[in-house]
């Protein structure tokens, strides 16, 4: 027999940011870490009843056809969707795809965002040093 099942940790739409203006706020008013293939904007969530993670994801014309713009999103939001409770607090953040991502395979994407987690103290400490693991 198998293990217990693990539950499905699914991204919906509770936790994605859909509004444009959540989005600006983010870039005003929020920290930035740039890290390989992407770029991290992200803010602590302010209130205490909403401790959901969400995140919002932005890829440019620049980065090539629809595509490869829809291969680029989906990458990113399953990078932090597998990622989103090894966080230390529960944020709002926008992940920016850079052109560097083009052609880039899923492992990469992820060793990204986890170190731009770590390097904004936001990963908990077990999981900053075991880039390329899925989560518990």
């Amino acid at each position: 027999m198998s293990a217990t099942p693990r539950p499905r940790l699914r991204l919906r739409r509770e936790h994605r940011l859909r509004a444009g203006a959540d989005f600006v706020r983010l870039k005003a008013e929020g920290r930035r870490q740039v890290q390989g293939c992407l770029i991290f904007n992200w803010q602590p969530t302010e209130l205490a009843l909403n401790r959901t993670s969400r995140v919002g994801v932005v890829t440019s014309k620049a980065l090539g056809n629809a595509v490869v713009r829809n291969r680029a999103r989906r990458l990113l939001r399953e990078a932090f969707r597998r990622h989103r409770f090894d966080l230390t607090r529960s944020v709002s953040a926008v992940l920016v795809a850079r052109k560097s991502i083009v052609g880039h395979r899923y492992q990469h994407v992820e060793a990204d965002l986890l170190k731009a987690l770590k390097h904004a103290g936001l990963l908990k400490a077990d999981w900053a040093s075991k880039p390329g693991q899925e989560a518990p």
